[in-house]
């Protein structure tokens, strides 16, 4: 196993931006300290050839474009301070009122306009035996984005022999405020040959937030023998939803322990990745919005070239008392952890 360290580019100030390859003998992923992005994950298919599986750009540049920001996807990245929607960009913490960024129709949406996703974090190299990685880390200042309290975020990445991408999440504040992190890798193991809709997904998940117009409305109700049933592995496209998915799972088992909640597997590659977290929910989102960017003169991407696997806590959960918080007060630890395993069968 190794890790090497190379620089990506530099940032509009000049800032210098670092990518990080985590290997062993079998996987290759790269990741930077700019968004925490996941930018590739290289994995053999059944025939050993060896693909990126994730939406992703081989330099800064292409994060940082007009194209790509336009109809921004959030390509692999940290997602924070507040990651998924907030009603109307309104936030009540201990009586005080915070006017969030509207910035997905009415709602705020993943941290803001500039949320960790566009943020640098300062990095440390993990160089051990059992697993390499990096230690990303980022002081997100009292009234950034508008929310409340000095917030110390830290975001570790690791890969081990047994092909596991660990993500472990840990955030501290000196004021509450509110904090749901998630990484937006999008996923597609046909190495980009096809779309993902032929993809099946199995997810432990019987119940999910009831949804209107992407705003949970409070209730929890059950999937079974719904376009959302996905307790047996099922083709992303089965149901014939025309736009896909892009809703919210609730898991069964919500004790805080890193729990198996799902498999995405893709049955030409024979490719699939095993997910197992602390989160008590997930997004699963099929990418409709995705765009169509021309890259190096070839056109790439585009609607459902990818599936987000968001872990998670719920949407708009500030507004939902009786869904699981993510208030997070002073002398607290926000501390949560997310795998995912990929399995060449």
């Amino acid at each position: 196993m190794k890790i090497t360290t190379t620089k990506f580019g530099n940032l509009k100030d000049g800032t210098e931006v670092l990518l990080f390859t985590l290997e062993n003998n079998s996987i290759t992923i790269k990741i930077t300290n700019y968004g925490g992005i996941i930018t590739s994950i290289d994995m053999p298919n059944r025939n050993g050839s060896i693909e990126n599986i994730v939406c992703g750009f081989d330099d800064l540049e292409t994060y940082l474009s007009d194209e790509y920001l336009s109809s921004y996807p959030y390509f692999g990245a940290i997602i924070g301070r507040c990651g998924n929607r907030i009603a109307n960009g309104h936030l009540e913490i201990e009586g005080t009122t915070y006017d969030l960024a509207v910035n997905n129709g009415p709602n705020h949406l993943h941290g803001g306009a500039l949320g960790f996703d566009r943020r640098l974090f300062d990095a440390e190299v993990i160089d051990e035996k059992s697993q390499v990685g990096v230690k990303l880390t980022y002081l997100s200042p009292d009234g950034e984005e508008n929310y409340p309290g000095n917030l110390k975020v830290t975001c570790i990445y690791t890969l081990n022999e047994q092909n596991e991408l660990g993500i472990q999440y840990y955030a501290e504040t000196d004021k509450t405020t509110v904090v749901n992190l998630t990484n937006h890798t999008y996923f597609n193991l046909t190495g980009f040959k096809e779309n993902i809709l032929n993809h099946e997904l199995e997810l432990t998940a019987t119940t999910m937030t009831e949804m209107i117009e992407q705003i949970p409305t409070g209730k929890i109700v059950p999937v079974v023998g719904t376009a959302y049933d996905f307790n047996s592995p099922k083709k992303l496209n089965a149901a014939g939803l025309e736009m896909g998915y892009d809703d919210n799972f609730v898991f069964d088992d919500q004790d805080g322990e890193l729990n198996y909640i799902g498999c995405l597997s893709e049955n030409n590659s024979f490719r699939k990745i095993e997910i197992y977290t602390t989160q008590p929910g997930m997004q699963l989102y099929t990418g409709y919005w995705n765009p169509e960017l021309t890259i190096n003169g070839k056109k790439k991407f585009g609607s459902f070239s990818g599936v987000a696997l968001e872990t998670q806590h719920y949407p708009d959960s500030v507004h939902h008392s009786k869904f699981p918080t993510v208030l997070l007060k002073p002398g607290e630890l926000y501390d949560e952890k997310t795998v995912y395993k990929f399995i060449t069968e």
